[in-house]
C-alpha cells in the first residue's frame, strides 16, 4: 500500500529534507519514526529536496508498506512521536504507480523578508532581512518579465544536472504589509536556487543595484551575474505541491 504525507517543518535544527551522513535531516526523523510504528524500514521518497534551514508548509513524500492502517491514526501516532518542529499535516492512501515527484504538476514556494535597519530577534532564522530603502513597485512590475516560460538558467546556481532549465512561472506576487514582504511563486517546476535568486535579484532592483532591464538580460544571455544575490535560505518556504488527480491541496483544486 502507498501513503502520501504532506509535512510542515521548520528547517532551522536540520539541514535540509534529504539525508546526509553526519547531520540530522527531516527525512530521517521521519523515516525513523514511520519505522518505529511499522515495524520495518521507511524509505520517503519527497515532492524535491529542500536545503539547510529552509522551512516547508506543504512539503510532500510517499511511502510503501505493507501494514494496513488508516491514515487518519497513523497521522496521529507518527505526530506524537515527533519533535515539535517537524508535522505531517495530511495522511492518504495514494495509487501504486503514483510518485511524490513525478506525478507533481506545480509548486508553490514563499519567500518571507522584512525591511529594517535592525535585525529582529522575533524574525531570526524565519524571515530574511533587507536593508532600506526598496522600491516596491518597481519589483513587482520587474517580476511580471518572469511569468511564462522562460529559460531560466541564469537564475539557477551551479551544480545542476537537470537535462533541461526551461521552466514556466505562472504567478509571482509581492505583497507587502507593514514592513514585512512576502514573494509567493508558483511553476511547473523550479532549479537549485531558483527562487532564492529571483528574490534577490528582484531586491536587488527594488534597491537600485541593478536596473530592471537585467532580468531580461539574464533570461536571454544566461548572464547569472546580471541579477542579485542568492538570498538567505531562512526565508525560503515550499508552501505547496498539485496534483490535480488525487485533489491535493485541495482549496487550489476548487480554483482550477
Amino acid at each position: 500500500m502507498r501513503y502520501l504525507i504532506t509535512v510542515e517543518y521548520c528547517g532551522r535544527n536540520y539541514c535540509g529534507w534529504q539525508r546526509q551522513i553526519n547531520a540530522i535531516s527531516v527525512q530521517e526523523v521521519l523515516e525513523e519514526k514511520l519505522a518505529v510504528l511499522l515495524r520495518h524500514k521507511v524509505v520517503l521518497h519527497a515532492s524535491g529536496r529542500t536545503d539547510s534551514k529552509v522551512h516547508a508548509l506543504g512539503q510532500t513524500a510517499h511511502f510503501d508498506t505493507e501494514t494496513v492502517i488508516p491514515p487518519q491514526k497513523l497521522l496521529c501516532a507518527v505526530n506524537s512521536m515527533l519533535p515539535d518542529d517537524i508535522r505531517i499535516r495530511d495522511c492518504r492512501v495514494v495509487p501504486d504507480d503514483f510518485h511524490a515527484q513525478y506525478s507533481a504538476k506545480r509548486k508553490t514556494y514563499l519567500y518571507k523578508a522584512y525591511v529594517d535597519r535592525i535585525s529582529s530577534p522575533v524574525k531570526e532564522g524565519l524571515y530574511a532581512r533587507i536593508i532600506p530603502p526598496l522600491d516596491v513597485e518597481l519589483m513587482q512590475k520587474t517580476a511580471e518579465k518572469l511569468i511564462g516560460e522562460h529559460d531560466f538558467r541564469a537564475f539557477s546556481s551551479t551544480g545542476s544536472t537537470v537535462k533541461t532549465t526551461v521552466r514556466t512561472v505562472y504567478r509571482l506576487q509581492i505583497t507587502r504589509r507593514g514592513n514585512e514582504i512576502e514573494f509567493e511563486i508558483e511553476g511547473n517546476g523550479f532549479l537549485y536556487n531558483m527562487v532564492r535568486i529571483i528574490v534577490g535579484t528582484l531586491i536587488f532592483v527594488g534597491k537600485g543595484k541593478i536596473p530592471p532591464e537585467n532580468v531580461e538580460r539574464m533570461l536571454q544571455t544566461g548572464d547569472r551575474k546580471a541579477g542579485g544575490k542568492t538570498f538567505a535560505p531562512e526565508g525560503l518556504y515550499l508552501k505547496s505541491v498539485f496534483y490535480p488527480e488525487i485533489g491535493l491541496p485541495e482549496e487550489n483544486c476548487r480554483k482550477s
